[in-house]
């Protein structure tokens, strides 16, 4: 499996916004579950509604997802259509739903006690509760705490199913990403203020080729000069015939749409201090200088360069058979028999980073998933990390290198390529649903007879 970013930089171990959502739609689901009283007066036995594949929809589900929306709408106020109708959006909605979990087993997709906990932390402090607190308010609804925990372990997989599934189906272009990114950038830098100064190179009329050859050689000299630290202010006074040379070249602060056209096209994003140029233009060369900035958002972000080894698992390769040979990977670099880059070469079953000694690169975390994200966050620098599993196989991992960097173009770039895969995301999403609803075998039962649906 080749691991790629939008860019071309090897990893596939990207995860973007979208695949984090899970817990927003789970919440509000959760939430209103704790709002049912679960009766615990005698009920009837309950009964299969629907087969679906390999499991069932039970009434008991049903009834429970009525009450949950009734409840919720009566809530907010808002009418509901009539009860046929109701119960069979229910009924499909929950028909979809089981086709993910089965689709999350299938891919052999687990959820760790760790990383459900975790969750159930997520879900009690997103309602100002703790764990505890998240406990006795099921408890004193009458639902099983144990039975609550492993419906959010089920949701879980099934997200981390439809998501790696669907992300599959998504191919987003470097141009598509570059092209929304100047728009984000133009919409940003409308309210940027620069303050800036000019230096002009005029070329005097009648001046042979030669004669603007060595007023352009004057220009670079005089940029070189600049960026080496010479002061701007008096090689304005110097050297410049543009309308400011008397004011050492300040024109002040100005908007882009209030500078002359020829400076706003030269400015794309550049901080304070910089030296733009030389240019040309129809009079000669110029030099800018941007002295400050107004109101132009700059980000520093922390990267880590780090290495890993990938073991899939298969038919013959079991989770446990990963771990072990993981364990004697980590035992033999331990010992000094070889190092991290030859193993990674030789067992790494990731293409595109073992080639390269196992290394992925200086990266920011979020693009990880969450496993590998959490590994790279809190490992020393230098030490290899026990075996742990992510949708793509068994890892260990070690962190080479931290670095602070000014990545404002990129997350711009990230931000162009996260609506990106939102907006596509959505629309495959709802593809992927629809085709395994319809190459799922599903039996609806009525009350006196049934009728099937061989999909």
């Amino acid at each position: 499996m080749k691991y790629l970013f939008s860019n071309g930089i090897s990893c596939s171990l990207l995860l973007d916004d979208t695949m984090k959502n899970w817990k927003f739609p789970l919440v509000s689901t959760l939430l209103l579950m704790l709002t049912i009283n679960v009766q615990a007066a005698p009920v009837e036995l309950d009964r299969v509604v629907a087969i679906v594949d390999e499991g069932v929809v039970l009434q008991s589900d049903i009834d429970t997802s009525l009450k949950t929306i009734k409840i919720n709408a009566q809530e907010k106020n808002q009418p509901l259509p009539e009860e046929s109708i109701l119960r069979e959006q229910v009924l499909e909605k929950l028909i979809v739903d089981t086709i993910q979990t089965q689709q999350a087993e299938k891919m052999g997709i687990r959820i760790d006690d760790t990383r459900l906990e975790d969750a159930l932390k997520s879900i009690a402090k997103e309602n100002n509760m703790t764990l505890a607190q998240l406990q006795q308010k099921t408890a004193a609804q009458g639902l099983s705490y144990a039975s609550f925990r492993e419906q959010i372990r089920k949701e879980i997989a099934a997200s981390e199913a439809r998501n790696a599934q669907v992300r599959r189906r998504i191919n987003i272009l470097p141009q598509e990403v570059e092209s929304l990114a100047l728009l984000l950038s133009e919409e940003t830098q409308a309210t940027v203020q620069y303050k800036i100064s000019h230096i002009q190179l005029r070329i005097e009329d009648g001046a042979t080729q030669a004669d603007k050859e060595a007023l352009e050689q004057q220009a670079k000299d005089l940029t070189e000069r600049l960026k080496q630290g010479a002061d701007f202010a008096t090689m304005a006074y110097t050297y410049s015939k543009g309308p400011k040379a008397l004011q050492g070249g300040d024109w002040g602060w100005m908007r882009k749409e209030e500078m002359p056209t020829i400076f706003a096209d030269q400015i794309t994003g550049e901080g304070k201090n910089s030296i733009i140029g030389p240019f040309r233009s129809g009079v000669g060369f110029h030099i800018l200088k941007i002295d400050d900035v107004k109101g132009l958002e700059t980000i520093a972000v922390t990267e880590v360069n780090a290495r890993h080894i990938l073991i899939k698992t298969s038919v013959i390769m079991s989770d446990e058979g990963a771990q072990r040979q993981l364990n004697n990977i980590i035992a033999d670099i331990k010992a000094g028999n070889d190092t991290f880059a030859e193993m990674a070469k030789r067992y790494s079953q990731d293409p595109g980073s073992a080639a390269k000694d196992g290394e992925l690169g200086f990266q920011t975390p979020d693009l990880y998933v969450p496993e590998f994200k959490h590994q790279i966050e809190t490992l020393p620098i230098g030490q290899i990390s026990a075996p742990f599993k992510t949708v793509h196989g068994w890892h260990i991992a070690e962190v080479l290198e931290r670095r602070q960097v000014d990545r404002t173009d990129a997350a711009m770039k990230n931000k162009a390529y996260r609506i990106l895969m939102n907006r596509k995301f959505n629309e495959e999403s709802g593809a992927w649903l629809q085709e395994i609803r319809a190459s799922a075998y599903v039996e609806i039962l009525q009350d006196n007879d049934s009728s099937d649906e061989n999909e």
